[in-house]
């Protein structure tokens, strides 16, 4: 049996082939050795294998101009290598460099003194005869200078003096530097390799050392031969291929049974080596953690089983980003049988009409879930859809969680990252295993919450609400909306109620209607809210909806305004009962207004008190905490701040002048210098 030192072409540990161990855990380790496996013996099985891989992926029937010239030698051997480099080599050219070499790139020339197609744009790479120093030989070092106190591989960084001190391994490429620099060593003695092609428009890609950098590269290798099969239709199968397949499957179900972390690291390495299937099945579980970023769901957007799915998802995010529609087509690979589909779902989603609709159990929990979600019991929709997820089924094998409520308009924005983990974790599809912890509810109670959002928030300046008792929202509408017939939009964030005009065709310029969006306000009590109203509170004028919503029935109003430290703060609350006001206060900075009997407990006197810092919203804090407690009254901050409600346009807030009164309207208008 040959040495270590004697393996040359050909011969280089090709009893060794079947003993690599699958999917890279021999390839994962630095060196030393794993289960009696020394690094001459890692390296000799390594590279036989990528060399046999190599030499079957070759196409004998390819035209004469399209086989690799000159490589008949490396197809007849199936052996990428060189002979290997004697000891003494190794030790001279040690001594001519002042450097002894780093461990994996001194064992790697004990099997091979070279290198051929190290990926696929290093067509021949260093060994003993042609390593030189680099010395800034391109003038890469005025792009990237790097600077003296760079962590060694930190993103993005090139340590300084880098490009002048590396060692440079490249022979022949397609314009690829691969330098390996003496002054980035871990504590194993590894140089970091580093690779930069002006072509890839990117900083140097770094490595922690030679072998890392080898291991990237057969990733490289498998990588580009799995697209081109995709492309020629050509097999590319090899015991790697099937080794990383049936991780994907396995993944597969892993992540049905709710071990979703587990999952994506194989689906991950999978995909690191090309595998057709691990993009898709990864990127459903990457888009529920709340990743959007290189998310493509690839193969799944042109097969028309997965498409209704997926699509929606790119789709809201491509409204979102604003992109241009001339990029949505990037989406159907080239399939033009999809367009009518493509077109129609991101015209649905720009509309806000698109709905999400599994089928069978989950599918009815869905649509319930919609109904709870669209007037503010986020909590309880979630709960809802979680409760049903052990009953959701894939649309084929190629599906493994419902990523379509991404896109639901309503549903969409209940998925935090914390609740995609719940949601993932949970076995389904006839799957076994334990369910998960629920996240904690994302709505607090009460009403205090208004005074802990950060500044800056659409609800932080100013807001104006009023309570019903005993009224579905969906009536608001017919009692305090515009000309007592006001009509719910669809449902909007916040921030885009403020983009409907607040006026309407029939309204007078001294009319101060507010867009306010609906829901439930707790158990039998219903809300709508305008945040940051377009006018400032003035008692004078003011007239509060609460009295013509409480016909029937009682409603409470508050209007708060924070002091934004030149003026002080307002906050009135008033109570009306069968359309007549029971009680009300008003406060501004220090003085207090009240009419009739108010309760202890809403006492403005207590709650608002003169040693309280004009900007701690302190007093504002203890009425809402007050009034909630009072009539046990909450206003749902998810859906407030990040879900969708609907809206209507209201009736007045304010009087007309009357005999003797008048009203100025100021308009600004921006102009062009």
């Amino acid at each position: 049996m040959p040495s270590h030192a004697d393996v040359g072409p050909g011969q280089a540990g090709t009893g060794l082939v079947s003993g690599l161990v699958p999917l890279g855990r021999a390839l994962s380790v630095v060196s030393g050795t794993i289960g009696g496996m020394t690094d001459i013996d890692y390296w000799r099985t390594f590279l036989t294998r990528w060399s046999h891989e190599w030499a079957d992926a070759q196409d004998p029937d390819a035209p004469e101009d399209e086989r690799l010239a000159g490589h008949e030698e490396v197809l007849r051997t199936r052996w990428l290598g060189l002979p290997p480099a004697p000891e003494e080599r190794i030790l001279a050219l040690e001594g001519r460099l002042g450097h002894r070499l780093p461990p994996s790139y001194r064992s790697f020339l004990r099997v091979s003194d070279g290198w051929r197609h190290a990926g696929g744009f290093v067509w021949l790479l260093a060994g003993t005869a042609q390593v030189r120093w680099h010395q800034d030989a391109a003038g890469l070092s005025e792009w990237y200078p790097g600077e003296p106190d760079d962590e060694p591989g930190a993103e993005h960084a090139v340590p300084a003096g880098m490009w002048d001190r590396a060692l440079q391994l490249d022979v022949e490429s397609d314009a690829v530097h691969l330098l390996m620099d003496p002054g980035d060593v871990d504590a194993g003695g590894e140089w970091a390799v580093y690779s930069w092609a002006s072509w890839r428009a990117s900083p140097p890609e770094r490595y922690a050392s030679f072998r890392a950098f080898m291991e990237d590269m057969y990733r490289e290798f498998h990588t580009l031969e799995a697209d081109r099969a995709g492309r020629t239709g050509r097999a590319f199968v090899n015991d790697t291929t099937r080794a990383l397949d049936a991780s994907v499957e396995e993944a597969r179900l892993t992540a049905l049974r709710g071990r979703y972390a587990q999952a994506e690291a194989t689906l991950a390495e999978a995909l690191a080596y090309g595998r057709p299937r691990a993009a898709g099945l990864r990127d459903q579980i990457r888009r529920l953690l709340g990743h959007t970023y290189t998310v493509s769901f690839h193969g799944l957007t042109t097969d028309p089983l997965y498409a209704p799915e997926v699509l929606p998802v790119l789709a809201a995010e491509h409204v979102t980003a604003h992109r241009h529609d001339s990029s949505w087509a990037y989406h159907l690979g080239g399939n033009p049988a999809l367009a009518g589909t493509a077109d129609a779902i991101l015209r649905d989603v720009r509309e806000g009409t698109y709905r999400y609709t599994p089928d069978g159990p989950f599918g009815r929990a869905v649509a319930q879930a919609r109904e709870q979600a669209r007037w503010g019991d986020t909590d309880g929709a979630w709960h809802t859809l979680c409760a049903a997820l052990p009953e959701w089924r894939p649309v084929g094998p190629e599906h493994i969680a419902p990523v379509g409520l991404c896109a639901d308009p309503l549903l969409g924005p209940l998925l935090t990252p914390e609740r995609g983990r719940e949601l993932l974790a949970v076995p389904r599809a006839g799957q076994r295993g334990a369910r998960p912890a629920p996240v904690a509810g994302a709505d607090p109670p009460g009403l205090a919450w208004l005074t802990e959002l950060d500044p800056g928030h659409v609800l932080s300046s100013s807001y104006r609400f009023v309570l019903v008792e005993g009224v579905e929202p969906a009536e608001l509408p017919g009692r305090v909306g515009a000309d007592g017939a006001g009509v719910l939009t669809g449902p909007t964030t916040l921030w885009e109620s403020r983009m409907h005009p607040r006026g309407g065709a029939k309204a007078a310029e001294w009319e101060d209607r507010a867009r306010a969006a609906v829901g439930r306000a707790g158990d039998g009590w219903s809300f709508a809210l305008e945040a940051c109203p377009g006018t400032g509170f003035a008692e004078k004028w003011f007239v509060s909806p609460g009295v013509a919503a409480s016909h029937g029935t009682r409603a409470v109003t508050v209007w708060s305004e924070p002091s934004d430290g030149h003026r002080p703060g307002v906050f009135h609350l008033s109570v009306a009962e069968r359309g007549e006001e029971r009680y009300a206060f008003t406060v501004r900075g220090t003085a207090v207004g009240v009419r009739g009997s108010v309760p202890a407990a809403l006492d403005p006197e207590r709650l608002f008190r003169p040693e309280d810092p004009p900007a701690g919203r302190l007093g504002e804090r203890r009425a809402l905490e007050a009034l909630a407690a009072e009539y046990g009254v909450r206003l749902p901050r998810f859906a407030l701040t990040l879900g969708r409600l609907h809206t209507f346009l209201t009736g007045p807030w304010n009087r007309p002048p009357g005999p003797g009164e008048g009203y100025a309207t100021l308009r600004f208008v921006r102009t062009r210098p």
